[in-house]
């Protein structure tokens, strides 16, 4: 068969087939009387088993040492190729999300390109002191698409960086909250946080649905950040896990300032001194439990609180009497 018969029919070009001949992966066997190159069957069989060779990612030196080397195992090539494809895959998927975030910017010139790229570059500098900056930047100059300050937020470790980029997110409204909610469920514990505390600077309908939403979470951190925010924002959901970490002595302060501030809502109020009061008639509850909770009650108006508050003023744990006796006498002059 002729080279150009074999070109058609193999779709490897007349011009590689002369290449390979060159290289000697594949000389033809015979030769026409003319002088033109002529191959066999078992020449075509060759060709096929190179293109089978390459479409793997191996070089022309790799195929013909795979060819021609009785003694070469494929295992350890095969292994390289699956870590060069894996490193290139990650390289073209980094690229691609690049490309992706540069668009929904939607800039509209060369100059918007080049700096929302130094942006992105900057998020994701090794400097904490870039990565603020760039967080910063990207509500006071040329926007950072969303879904950049959120990995960027999910992953950052740094306190003041990590504080920049919830102050960005809460700036660009809920685009970000599909994407936070999905880090609220990620198997790192971490993650998880990070995304309560973004969504928890967010001022709107849709994230006190998701913080909400998040008093159900598996992860109590998760569960603690979410009740918290929204005693801030007077949802009386978060009311039984806010006495959870009062008794639980953790952050019991920030938990009885919720609890106040819930409170001053009149038809809040008695039904939060109940469940105080209620868990103060658990009989296993420690006294540096019931001194918490009297520390709880200081705060919160109404006849239930002061009845509860003089209970506690006679309880046998002095130093639980005392702060309930100075909280009592407190009320009374104001």
């Amino acid at each position: 068969m002729l080279i150009g018969d074999v070109a058609r029919r193999s779709g490897v070009s007349a011009r590689m087939l002369r290449h390979y001949d060159s290289l000697g992966l594949v000389r033809p066997t015979g030769r026409t009387v003319a002088g033109y190159r002529e191959y066999s069957s078992e020449d075509i069989r060759r060709i096929f088993h190179i293109e089978s060779l390459r479409s793997l990612g191996l070089s022309l030196l790799e195929v013909r040492r795979a060819l021609e080397d009785p003694g070469f195992t494929p295992a350890e090539l095969v292994d390289d190729l699956i870590r060069q494809t894996r490193q290139r895959i990650a390289a073209e998927t980094e690229l691609l999300t690049r490309l992706r975030r540069i668009d929904a910017a939607e800039p509209t010139g060369w100059e918007d390109v080049l700096q929302i790229v130094a942006l992105l570059q900057a998020l994701g500098s090794e400097s904490a002191g870039k990565r603020q900056r760039a967080a910063l930047s990207s509500v006071t100059e040329v926007p950072v698409p969303v879904e950049a300050l959120v990995e960027a937020a999910l992953s950052e470790a740094d306190p003041n960086v990590a504080g920049a980029l919830r102050w960005a997110l809460a700036q660009s409204g809920d685009g970000g909250l599909a994407l936070l909610a999905e880090g609220l469920v990620a198997p790192a514990a971490e993650v998880r946080r990070r995304a309560v505390e973004s969504i928890a600077e967010i001022a709107s309908g849709e994230a006190t649905v998701l913080l909400r939403d998040a008093l159900a979470n598996r992860d109590i951190v998760v569960r603690r950040y979410a009740a918290l925010a929204l005693g801030a924002r007077g949802v009386p959901d978060a009311v039984p896990t806010l006495i959870d970490m009062v008794v639980e002595g953790t952050s019991d302060v920030e938990a009885a300032d919720a609890l106040s501030a819930l409170a001053s809502d009149p038809a809040l109020a008695d039904q939060i001194a109940t469940r105080l009061v209620d868990r103060l008639a658990h009989g296993s509850v420690a006294s540096s439990a019931r001194r918490r909770l009297a520390q709880a009650l200081a705060d919160i108006p109404g006849i239930t609180a002061s009845r509860a508050l003089a209970d506690l003023s006679r309880d046998e744990d002095r130093a639980v009497a005392l702060t309930a006796a100075y909280i009592l006498k407190l009320r009374d002059a104001r």
